[in-house]
C-alpha cells in the first residue's frame, strides 16, 4: 500500500475534477469580466496605477496556469478590459507551479508564486510593478456599506484568520519533504 501525501491526493482530485468538469465558455467569460471589475475597482482607488495603464493603452497581457487563461488589455482610461483571443498578447505570463496544493499554500504565506516571462520588458516592468504596489483595501470597502466601526471589526476578524492560516500552512510546510523547487525571484528581479 502506498502512502499518498495530502498535497498530491489534492493536486490528484483537482486533475480529475478538471478533466470532467469543464466549465462552458459563457461561464468562463462571465468570470473573467468579474474579475476585470474587481480588478477596475482596485485600480480606481491608485491613480499611479491608472497612470502607468494609460501609458500601456491597447497593450494585452495573457496569464496562464494549467488549462486556464485570460487577456487583459490596458484601456485608454488606464483600467482594464478582456483583450481579444484573435489577437497577439504583448506579454504572456505562465504560473509555472503545476500543483494548485502548493500555490494556495505559498499564496497564504505571502509569497509569490514562479513565473516564466515571454515578451515586452517594459511591459513586463510595469505589471510588476502593479503587483508590488497595489493593494485592495477591503476593509475601506466594507466601510461604505457597514460602517467604520463594524467593518474595523470585520477587517481584525479577517486578519486573525489570515494568520492562523499563515501559521498553519506554515507548519504544514515546515513537516513537509523539500519540493525541489526554485524560489521565485524578488521584488526587482526577472521572474518575480
Amino acid at each position: 500500500m502506498s502512502a499518498t501525501s495530502p498535497a498530491s491526493f489534492f493536486d490528484q482530485l483537482f486533475d480529475r475534477v478538471g478533466q470532467l468538469l469543464q466549465p462552458p465558455p459563457w461561464l468562463v467569460e462571465e468570470l473573467q469580466r468579474r474579475l476585470v471589475l474587481t480588478l477596475n475597482h482596485v485600480l480606481q482607488q491608485e491613480p499611479e496605477a491608472q497612470a502607468r495603464l494609460k501609458r500601456q493603452s491597447g497593450r494585452m497581457v495573457e496569464a496562464r496556469w494549467r488549462v486556464f487563461t485570460v487577456r487583459l488589455q490596458a484601456t485608454p482610461a488606464g483600467l482594464l478590459d478582456l483583450g481579444s483571443p484573435n489577437q497577439v498578447p504583448d506579454l504572456l505570463l505562465t504560473v509555472t507551479e503545476d500543483s494548485p496544493f502548493a500555490l494556495a499554500t505559498g499564496a497564504v504565506r505571502g509569497e509569490k508564486p514562479a513565473i516564466r516571462i515571454e515578451g515586452d520588458v517594459q511591459l513586463a516592468a510595469e505589471v510588476q510593478w502593479l503587483v508590488d504596489h497595489v493593494r485592495w483595501d477591503i476593509e475601506e470597502d466594507l466601510a461604505r456599506v457597514f460602517g467604520d466601526a463594524p467593518a474595523h471589526a470585520i477587517g481584525q476578524v479577517l486578519r486573525r484568520m489570515g494568520e492562523a492560516v499563515r501559521r498553519f500552512a506554515g507548519g504544514a510546510q515546515a513537516s513537509g519533504p523539500d519540493n525541489g523547487t526554485v524560489p521565485p525571484a524578488g521584488p526587482g528581479q526577472a521572474g518575480g
